[in-house]
């Protein structure tokens, strides 16, 4: 008998976790999301009329549903989740099984029912935009089937950075550590330290510029273009204290007509993705026209590229301290 398998890891669970409705559910609800994906599909019916459009990572349908109703001539679906047992149910239901057909399996193993498509249409973004997110499946796609001169709805994602002044929730969340009922517990806030928090930050505790460190165009880059190590610059402007740098990421259809954009971000509604925060081990004092510059990095895990491998370095130039520090995550 097989010795039975303990080293589970977000691979093994990632297309499982995808067959269950709830998840779709929420990234469903979430409006900013999906109506921007319907907007930049049903508001240029010009584009999809009579073309062929494929739909990577399809989940439930919708995208493919919006297509279709756009005028396309036929969509092909593909998804390694059992959740396109169901989505092929909402076509049939929605009166589309003529226009959409729905493939189960992986992208690089499934055969198309045509040679080449006009349009790729995919919600591949995740945490931090790249955290077991499905680009390099898009990328395998588009290399493989967009015809010369296609469209990728979205074509553009930028990430972007800043820091926030977050005392209270750090003290709940990581220092809680160093004293639980009169006993340290070291070994939990080091591996706490090294993971990024996803969660809503109000806009009010963001307290310096906002740095754009990472654009991508779709329809160009290349994987190895997604491990990266960058420079960013910002600047404060108030004076505060620094617990955490925040990233976030915005989103462009620019093949519309009339270009459509969402953010991630804090100063924006509310999205599923909410926003990634990295603490620092120290607190920064910083003052109103300080500058933090530094290098972040950002690369699939090795043993497994779903998960990522993230530093930052920086170095804090103020009025009244200077610091320095390097910052290692796992995002897992």
């Amino acid at each position: 008998m097989a010795a039975e398998k303990t080293d589970f890891t977000s691979k093994d669970y990632y297309f499982d976790s995808y067959a269950h409705f709830g998840i779709h559910e929420e990234m469903l609800k979430d409006e900013v999301r999906t109506m921007s994906y319907r907007d930049s599909i049903m508001k240029n019916k010009h584009i999809f009329q009579d073309k062929i459009v494929l739909d990577v990572g399809c989940g439930t349908g919708i995208l493919s549903m919006f297509a279709a109703k756009a005028g396309a001539k036929h969509v092909i679906g593909v998804d390694m989740s059992n959740i396109i047992d169901k989505a092929r149910l909402i076509v049939e239901e929605n009166g589309l099984a003529d226009r959409i057909t729905l493939l189960k399996g992986k992208m690089e193993e499934v055969v198309l029912p045509f040679e080449k498509v006009d349009i790729i249409i995919s919600e591949w973004m995740g945490y931090f935009l790249l955290y077991e997110s499905m680009l390099d499946t898009v990328l395998l796609a588009r290399d493989k089937y967009l015809s010369p001169n296609g469209k990728i709805f979205p074509d553009t994602a930028t990430m972007v950075i800043s820091t926030i002044e977050d005392a209270e929730y750090k003290e709940d969340k990581l220092n809680f550590w160093d004293n639980v009922y009169g006993f340290k517990m070291t070994a939990i806030k080091e591996a706490a330290m090294r993971e990024p928090l996803v969660d809503t930050v109000e806009s009010r505790v963001v307290n310096a510029s906002q740095c754009v460190f990472k654009t991508i165009d779709i329809l160009t880059v290349q994987k190895a273009d997604l491990t990266f190590n960058v420079p960013f610059e910002i600047s404060i402007n108030r004076d505060d204290y620094v617990h955490a740098f925040i990233s976030w990421f915005d989103i462009e259809f620019r093949a519309c007509h009339k270009p459509v954009r969402f953010s991630t971000g804090p100063f924006s509604r509310y999205t599923h993705w909410k926003q990634t925060v990295f603490y620092t081990r120290d607190t920064l004092t910083v003052c109103k026209g300080d500058t933090i510059k530094g290098n972040i990095s950002c690369a699939p895990n090795s043993e497994n590229p779903r998960d990522l491998d993230i530093t930052i370095d920086y170095q804090h130039s103020g009025k009244e301290e200077s610091s320095e520090g390097h910052m290692e995550f796992r995002m897992c």
